[in-house]
């Protein structure tokens, strides 16, 4: 599969809300290019292979840690729904709950799993009207965030006017798998998503995106974003904040400047271990033992906290 591969899905899947983690999402949009390989324009029954070579290749990591990724995509991608609209006879709003795989299968040992889309999904990513996002594999590759890749794909469906219409802020949450619970303030929610998703892709692509906020009063209820072409800017390595050797960045992304006791909360913390119980197996002494997992999360924080890319590490502490 090349990098030059075009990732294609109607707009209204584009517009879907949906809360994913980054690796299922890679997962999807891999799927939606081999099954447009495949041709299959009405076959809803396709089972489409994602191997753990491929996804090392196009997203640069090791293969164990590829296939891990995989296995924990495949356990996550089954239970997740997505809502989306289109319209009924009489031209009415129909809000649809579907989910985006009927079956999703691990080969032990075999280095793939094996996705099926489900029934709703084949229609929005292979027959395509005049209404679609699309954009080359290798523009992705690099994003190392769910809320960048997910921004990258509302500006991709913008590209042509070069910038969005208003998106209330409800939608955007929405849109970006936001919980009620997550980033309440606005002042949070535009530093630790919205700024660092924009600085993530101006540093990872070609393009350089901008947002603008509408506010009612002192509220902020709106953003519209920006687009500018760089056809001269080649793509850049992952950024720095990202390794923590970014000033601007370090203080969301590594644990430097934590102490032991800080970084324990953070291990014990149930969204960290939500987001991370695929890094060791139900089997190993990390897998059961509460404090056997502490441990071990504290010595791969401190060793290679990149690894740890869900969310901004020092988040967890706010929990």
């Amino acid at each position: 599969m090349s990098d030059n591969k075009l990732v294609s899905k109607a707009n209204a899947l584009n517009e879907a809300a949906y809360t994913i983690n980054l690796v299922a999402q890679r997962v999807i949009i891999l799927a939606i290019i081999e099954a447009r390989d495949q041709g299959v324009m009405s076959k809803v029954g396709g089972v489409h292979r994602i191997k753990a070579s491929d996804y090392q290749k196009h997203f640069g990591c090791d293969k164990t840690t590829s296939y891990r990724s995989l296995k924990s995509a495949c356990e996550s991608l089954y239970e997740s729904e997505f809502v989306w609209t289109d319209k009924d006879a009489r031209g009415n709003t129909k809000v649809n709950h579907s989910r985006f795989v009927q079956r999703a299968s691990y080969s032990e040992g075999g280095g793939y799993i094996e996705v099926m889309f489900g029934s709703d999904v084949i229609p929005l990513i292979t027959r395509l009207s005049e209404k679609y996002t699309e954009y080359e594999l290798k523009q992705i590759k690099d994003l190392s965030s769910i809320y960048a890749l997910r921004i990258f794909e509302i500006l991709m469906q913008w590209f042509s006017v070069r910038k969005t219409p208003k998106i209330k802020i409800e939608d955007l949450r929405a849109r970006l798998g936001i919980e009620d619970h997550q980033y309440k303030t606005m002042g949070n929610f535009k530093k630790r998503v919205l700024d660092h998703a924009i600085r993530e892709i101006n540093d990872n692509t070609n393009i350089t995106a901008s947002y603008e906020q509408h506010k009612e009063g002192r509220n902020i209820v709106a953003f519209t974003f920006y687009i500018k072409v760089n056809k001269d800017k080649s793509q850049k390595k992952k950024i720095d904040g990202l390794l923590g050797t970014n000033a601007e960045n370090g203080d969301l992304f590594t644990v430097k400047g934590l102490s032991d006791k800080q970084l324990g909360r953070i291990a014990r913390n149930p969204q960290f271990i939500a987001d991370y119980n695929h890094l060791v197996s139900s089997t190993s002494p990390a897998g059961q033992d509460t404090k056997v997992w502490e441990l071990e999360m504290m010595n791969r924080l401190k060793k290679d906290a990149s690894q740890f890319n869900r969310r901004p590490i020092q988040e967890y502490l706010d929990y």
